[in-house]
């Protein structure tokens, strides 16, 4: 996903020249191609994210197009205060780019857990918040982010995620990303566990049960046109994501339902506790635990629509 991040950034800074791209001492053997073709708009600005942020804001002033990178916590919850008085204030041209979203960087230890990114970012006002489920919808939501005016939040993945969509999606800005039909229930799902869902509804069709899947890769500005038809064609809705439930995803799908009045489906969140999780496992072991993978869907689909 990093690496179709970068091919998009790379085709984008040939086109416009006023396209720059900070790091924060990060993305060694990922942003080599990018400081080699445009050496004059590449800056490390170290570690000093904070710093970095308000650089990016000062640039986009002048008419810059600013993307900056580093890790989901350290570009985001360390830099809460610059991204809110510097860039959505001002409604700055700067793209955040996180990388390492959810339990990607598991093993490290919750210093490196990317979970309360979604809610904070979606706390602040004027701020698109944009989250691909495989590189093809990296690619889209680069250039989109990229060709909009405006501060943009970009969460990442780290590396090695296969691609869910046979090519570039169609998509609509803040619309959902139908990837699987079904009608027994729908599964909206963002980042990487758009697979994981893709994955509880192939094994819960083997019972003879269909499940829609749909990717959100915008959860600002947010579908809730679409959320509200669907929860008045399924009788179940379970919401995926690997981040906190608290401002996030489910909290997003939950307030557009619970406003319905009248029969509207149950929604079920397969979130992150707001609590500090497994400190040593990997993604997929960390998503086994909390139940954020295949099975732990699966399992919840089962108890929640009876036949």
């Amino acid at each position: 996903m990093r690496t179709a991040f970068v091919e998009a950034l790379c085709l984008e800074a040939a086109a416009n020249r006023d396209l720059w791209l900070l790091t924060g001492d990060l993305g060694y053997s990922v942003l080599e191609g990018f400081a080699r073709q445009f050496p004059e708009r590449f800056m490390n600005v170290g570690v000093a994210e904070q710093n970095m942020i308000s650089v990016a804001a000062g640039l986009a002033m002048t008419g810059k197009t600013v993307v900056t990178y580093s890790i989901v916590n350290f570009t985001t919850l360390r830099c809460l205060e610059q991204i809110r008085g510097d860039v959505c204030y001002h409604q700055a041209n700067v793209k955040i780019a996180g990388v390492g979203g959810g339990f990607a960087y598991g093993s490290l230890g919750p210093t490196h857990h990317g979970i309360e990114d979604l809610s904070a970012i979606c706390a602040l006002p004027g701020i698109d918040v944009l989250v691909p489920a495989d590189p093809h919808e990296a690619r889209v939501l680069t250039r989109e982010a990229l060709r909009r005016p405006g501060p943009a939040y970009l969460r990442l993945g780290k590396a090695g995620e296969s691609n869910i969509h046979a090519d570039e999606p169609p998509y609509v800005r803040g619309g959902m990303i139908p990837v699987r039909p079904g009608t027994d229930a729908l599964i909206i799902a963002t980042g990487a566990l758009v697979k994981e869902a893709l994955a509880a509804a192939t094994l819960w069709a083997a019972t003879g049960r269909e499940a829609a899947v749909w990717s959100c890769p915008w959860l600002r500005p947010f579908d809730a046109a679409a959320v509200a038809a669907a929860a008045g064609q399924f009788p179940t809705i379970l919401v995926a994501e690997e981040g906190v439930a608290t401002g996030g995803l489910a909290a997003a799908v939950g307030r557009v339902v619970g406003g319905m009045s009248g029969a509207r489906a149950r929604v079920i969140e397969a979130a992150v506790p707001p609590e500090f999780g497994p400190s040593t496992l990997s993604q997929k072991s960390a998503w086994a635990r909390l139940g954020l993978d295949a099975a732990g869907l699966l399992a919840r689909l089962a108890s929640a629509t009876p036949k």
